[in-house]
């Protein structure tokens, strides 16, 4: 397969991204990612950060109160980040490498969002 007829990060990443700062609430996070219908979102720091569901669910188990606990308590800093034009395999390997499985998609500045449930559905 040449690389006209691959599939490029910017045809299936979520977009517009969405964010949050880091002083937001777990809950207030928790809250954003049930209405986007997303997993994860963009920290707006620099460099920037993310937040996961999975980062909210280990915060709940170990007891924490979500409305007392801020974003920047649980989140994961210095996120790679991966360009629009990138093959969907190329982010399936470094998904794998790092054990990650959300990627902000970077051009000059945040322009969307890939998982790893994006590229199963289009690698499946």
């Amino acid at each position: 397969m040449d690389r006209d007829t691959r599939i490029e990060v910017k045809e299936v990443m979520s977009s517009p991204l969405e964010t949050i700062s880091s002083g937001a609430t777990v809950e207030e996070a928790t809250k954003r990612m049930r209405e986007k219908d997303i997993n994860a979102l963009v920290v707006t720091t620099q460099p920037p950060s993310i937040v996961t569901s999975t980062d909210v669910l280990d915060a709940v188990a170990a007891g924490r109160d979500p409305g007392d606990v801020t974003v920047a308590d649980v989140m994961t800093e210095s996120v790679e980040t991966v360009p629009p034009d990138l093959l969907l395999e190329e982010v399936a390997a470094m998904m794998t490498t790092f054990g990650i499985k959300h990627l902000p998609v970077a051009e000059d500045d945040y322009i969307g969002m890939i998982s790893s449930t994006d590229i199963a559905a289009q690698l499946g």
